[in-house]
């Protein structure tokens, strides 16, 4: 790490940051299947029509994200505006959402998308577009910064389980807690942006911005994202509810899944450490080539799984994934994209990109589940993940090592 003025300082408090919001996501998030199909009392296509909102509300929240980070560059407007909206979650979740949904499904799927799309979905997005543009300002590593949120994350996990089983409210409770945490944090940092670039960031306009879409190597880079990582993201929302399927009890299974989420993101967070060492010796490229590999591997090794000591295996691959995804994803743009559009890129092409994948996919495969079960419908989605990776061995372009 460079010795750059207030470097050492802003890595302490953005790590610090990442680890309360990632603890909140993780009260909010983790256990929103098992939450919707357990006390909301919904079915499988169902629950795929709430997380289809979440998605449809992130997708419109994107956009605005990635315009808005590009043009404030450093300033510190969309971290401070996310954290005020986590302190809401306990409030939002007993006393709005949970009564909506009993009330009216689409009425209560649609302000629960708004809010969690805006907060915890979207928002995730534009915290790591922003931390990795402090990050290549101050001469740290994002994924370094990072690795503090997947602890902050693994931290919740470790008794989120058995204090859901208590009431599920209490995780709602501490999230906002975290978010009170949050305020002092930001505003804690002292980041002095580059007079040059600041001033080239707050004339950038919504034509300028959106220009990246014209470009080929967009829409190249777009086949594994709307393909693999889409595919695999859909398979992930309610495999809590089918890991909980394997144990004699849904109250075991619970129990069970935070302690292993909690195993999966320790790990997780030492191959974040890691992973920068790996894409810098085989590139960026064929980072995201592996990612998505190990991604294919973990959906058809679950449609295998014949108890819980394999389907544990199949969850734990998440923690070698995801690094490396990561690191990929942000030195694929580095190097492909003008830095200018960097917020854009990620929060329009990634984030943008799994959310709409995510609103048409999820009612879809939701059905499936109840159709066909969870098995063969994984079967499904590994076939058509297959596809896009072969497809996105041609279309991605090649990076240095």
């Amino acid at each position: 790490m460079e010795t750059m003025p207030g470097a050492r300082r802003n890595y302490i408090l953005l790590s610090a940051f990442l680890f309360l919001f990632f603890f909140a996501q993780a009260g909010a998030m983790s256990f929103l299947a098992i939450w919707l199909k357990g006390p909301m009392g919904l079915d499988g296509a169902q629950a795929g029509t709430v997380f289809s909102a979440n998605f449809i509300a992130a997708m419109l929240c994107q956009p605005l994200y990635g315009y808005i980070s590009d043009r404030a560059g450093l300033k510190r407007h969309v971290p401070l505006f996310i954290a005020l909206m986590v302190t809401l979650c306990g409030i939002f979740f007993t006393g709005l959402y949970a009564p909506l949904l009993k009330a009216n499904l689409i009425l209560g799927a649609a302000i629960g998308g708004l809010y969690l799309g805006l907060t915890f979905v979207a928002g995730s997005f534009a915290l790591e577009s922003f931390v990795d543009r402090v990050g290549r300002r101050y001469g740290f590593e994002y994924s370094r910064a990072r690795l503090w949120g997947s602890l902050g994350y693994a931290s919740a996990a470790v008794f989120s389980g058995r204090l859901y089983n208590i009431d599920p409210s209490i995780n709602f409770y501490l999230a906002s807690a975290a978010g009170v945490l949050l305020i002092p944090l930001i505003l804690a940092t002292r980041i002095v942006p580059d007079p040059t670039e600041q001033s080239h960031a707050q004339t950038l306009t919504p034509r300028e911005s959106m220009a990246v879409l014209k470009q080929p190597q967009f829409w190249r880079f777009m086949v594994l994202i709307l393909g693999v990582t889409n595919l695999y993201l859909v398979y992930d929302q309610q495999f809590p509810a089918y890991f909980a399927s394997m144990f004699p009890t849904a109250a075991q299974g619970n129990v069970m899944f935070g302690y292993l989420n909690s195993a999966q993101i320790f790990v997780e967070a030492g191959m974040l450490l890691i992973a920068p060492l790996i894409v810098m010796r085989i590139g960026a490229k064929n980072g995201l080539m592996l990612a998505a590999a190990i991604m294919i591997v973990r959906i058809g090794g679950s449609a295998v799984a014949t108890g819980p000591l394999t389907i544990s295996a199949c969850k734990m691959l998440h923690s070698l994934e995801l690094p490396i995804l990561a690191v990929s994803i942000f030195r694929y743009i580095a190097y492909h994209f003008d830095s200018r559009f960097a917020s854009t890129v990620y929060l329009v092409g990634v984030s943008f990109g799994h959310s709409l994948g995510l609103a048409i996919l999820s009612p879809i495969v939701g059905h499936g589940y109840d159709l066909f079960g969870f098995p063969a419908t994984y079967l499904m989605i590994v076939a058509g993940a297959l596809l896009f990776w072969i497809a996105s061995c041609f279309t991605l372009e090649g990076t240095a090592r």
